[in-house]
């Protein structure tokens, strides 16, 4: 009894784990006040969110950044704004993460010059760049140019780091936001784990690091994940990570150190789960969901950052990401988390649940691998479908009512909500003058800078990236000192590598909702309407600007499909005029535009002015996204015949109401 007494004791208490929140709006400055605000709460590292226009390689005067600059996080144009976002941090103490794809290796070449120009010792950077480009193509839709160069990108960056900086993680692969697009927990766990054989191999076969040293890329690779509210799957999708993970550095790459072999991940638990519905409830499904990657020891998370509760709601505010950061603080310093071994060794229902994960993932992989590998699999389109259909499975549970969402779709009733009695107040809002006053600073760095030495190093950029055999990471840093800015750099390769558009995933093998009675009755409304019109209706899915999280127009468009519509769906990153255009020339009967990020004030009444002025003004304009109810409003006064947000989740019912605007206009 003495010993089994003993063994009950608390272990000292581990160090918890790096405690971040996603941030980044408006300006550098705004951001960096931000950043020291949330220093000085107690957290412990930055995780920096850029705006679209930056991670798509786009100036603030780009005509696809209208409307974009500064909503979803902070513009960064040049060296100075790096200087500016990180004035008064040391980044030799500093441990950043930095979500950034395709434009990576300019973001780090700016990092690491304005590291320089604080007089740090590189050596000593610590943080991660995303750099998982794959991810993109299925989800973000940050991508900018082929996967074939793109994925070189991702080697060179990964070879100049292991050496450069050895305290980077160079890419941080990313399972996240394939659960935001629809992956299951095998496909998670299969496609980010294919992804990292695709990287791996890519950097082993370019010859850059030598093969007796292969095991400092291995051990420098790390992960971020969705951690989703079935807290025992997910607890066991982590446990299964870990165990594949170990099986693939082994086995396929030789690393016979366990240590160099650790599963090491970051975390940001589910924003898709959270609701805009009594959003009181999100705090609930924010705390199981940091348990779920928490608990377990033997695969705990290095990082985690939290949403706000606030987030399907619009922009959160300080206070709101001060309550996620406290939540960590609790769960780490007030409970006793930390002071024990793993607690599920020896589960035999965690131990179940995680071999039935391995080994359907290992399955998957092996799928993927058969077809030759991530990039074609992203090629053939392969991903996007699987995705696109394990969505539509998930939404048609949803509004079936088999899949339970409180307060969404039961237990509906609810009293009134003080959090957001001034809904107005209860998320943060950018400053419309933010474009205007990036494009004034732009034109002035412009005036400021060496355009002889800056032209010099876009010229580098270009040869080297003409030459499959050079890294372009030293080019890049070169154009960091210059001058240059984040356009010119992914121009320069823009012209040498081209530019790509991913596959929608909406093709004649996308799924089919099951035929409710809703549905059917759906489908006869569609074809009545047609009759009435004398032929099929048509609509028009669009996506203005650079959002890129294409899912629910991909999922309205499906569903609008399945309904009878004829569907219009040309992806992403397209201008209001481009969509107007389109929306003329294939004669629709309604134009749906989805706009995730923020700029739905701009765009969408640009699209309506511009088929006004070319004669359509008899085509309906409805628009989903997170759209507070003030935007709403603004946007019905601009014309908009409807407006759909997270909480319109029925989707048969969102395409009900709108052939009731086509029929009424």
């Amino acid at each position: 009894m003495a010993h089994a007494a003993e063994s009950a004791q608390p272990a000292r208490r581990d160090r918890p784990w790096v405690m971040r929140t996603y941030a980044g709006h408006s300006t550098p400055a705004e951001s960096n006040a931000l950043y020291r605000r949330n220093l000085a709460k107690g957290q412990t590292g930055l995780s920096v969110a850029f705006d679209l226009p930056t991670q798509t390689g786009y100036d603030p005067d780009a005509d696809l950044a209208v409307g974009e600059v500064g909503k979803v996080g902070v513009p960064i144009a040049h060296v100075g704004d790096m200087e500016a976002l990180f004035d008064g941090i040391p980044l030799a103490g500093m441990n950043t993460s930095m979500t950034i794809n395709a434009t990576a290796m300019w973001l780090l070449a700016l990092y690491q010059v304005a590291a320089e120009r604080q007089g740090a010792d590189v050596k000593a950077l610590a943080g991660t760049t995303q750099n998982d480009i794959v991810k993109e193509y299925l989800s973000r839709g940050t991508y900018v140019f082929p996967p074939a160069p793109s994925l070189r990108l991702t080697t060179d960056l990964i070879a100049y780091t292991v050496n450069a900086l050895p305290r980077w993680n160079p890419i941080n692969i990313c399972s996240y936001h394939l659960q935001e697009a629809g992956a299951d927990p095998v496909q998670e766990i299969a496609y980010a784990l294919s992804t990292a054989i695709a990287v791996l191999d890519a950097v082993r076969d370019s010859g850059q690091v030598p093969e007796g040293e292969f095991d400092r890329v291995v051990e420098r690779i790390s992960f971020f994940v969705n951690a989703g509210v079935r807290f025992v799957e997910e607890l066991c999708k982590m446990r299964a990570f870990t165990r594949l993970w170990d099986e693939i550095t082994r086995d396929r790459y030789g690393v016979t150190d366990a240590a160099k072999r650790r599963f090491r991940y970051g975390v940001q638990v589910n924003s898709l789960g959270l609701t805009e519905a009594q959003p009181e409830n999100n705090v609930a499904r924010i705390v199981l969901e940091m348990l779920a990657v928490t608990l377990s020891k033997d695969a705990r998370a290095r990082a985690v950052q939290l949403p706000a509760w606030n987030e399907a709601l619009g922009l959160p505010r300080p206070w709101d990401q001060q309550w996620s950061l406290r939540m960590q603080q609790v769960l780490a310093f007030e409970s006793d988390l930390l002071e024990y071994g793993d607690l599920f060794t020896g589960s035999q229902v965690v131990e179940a649940k995680t071999t039935e994960l391995a080994d359907a993932a290992r399955a998957e992989i092996g799928r993927v691998q058969a077809m030759g590998g991530v990039v074609a699999a992203v090629e053939s389109g392969y991903l996007k479908s699987q995705l696109v259909a394990k969505h539509a499975v998930r939404r048609a549970r949803i509004e079936s009512g088999e899949h339970i969402v409180v307060g969404v779709n039961a237990y509906t009733e609810t009293e009134p909500n003080p959090l957001i009695a001034d809904l107005d107040a209860a998320i943060q809002t950018v400053d419309p003058e933010v474009e205007q006053h990036a494009i004034s600073a732009l034109i002035e760095w412009r005036k400021t800078r060496d355009d002889a030495a800056v032209e010099a190093a876009l010229a580098k950029l270009r040869a080297d990236a003409a030459d499959s055999a050079v890294n372009l990471m030293p080019a890049t840093l070169e154009c960091a000192r210059a001058g240059a800015t984040t356009g010119e750099w992914a121009g320069a390769l823009r012209e040498v590598f081209g530019e790509f558009r991913a596959p929608t995933g909406i093709g004649a093998d996308a799924p089919t909702a099951n035929a409710s009675s809703e549905l059917v009755a759906l489908r006869e409304y569609v074809r009545e309407a047609g009759r009435e019109r004398g032929r099929r209706l048509r609509i028009l899915v669009g996506k203005p600007g650079l959002d890129g999280h294409s899912n629910g127009a991909e999922q309205i468009a499906v569903r609008a499909r399945d309904a009878g519509f004829e569907v219009v769906y040309q992806g992403i990153r397209l201008t209001p005029a481009q969509i107007a255009a389109a929306a003329i020339a294939e004669d629709v009967h309604c134009v749906g535009l989805s706009v995730l990020s923020g700029s739905h004030l701009r765009l969408v009444p640009d699209v309506i002015e511009r088929l006004r002025e070319a004669g359509a003004s008899d085509i309906p304009v409805v628009v989903g996204g997170i759209i507070p109810d003030a935007d709403a409003k603004a946007l019905k006064e601009r014309g908009v015949a409807e407006v759909f947000t997270p909480k319109d989740y029925d989707m048969t019912q969102s395409l009900t109401r709108i052939v009731d605007v086509i029929r009424a206009s």
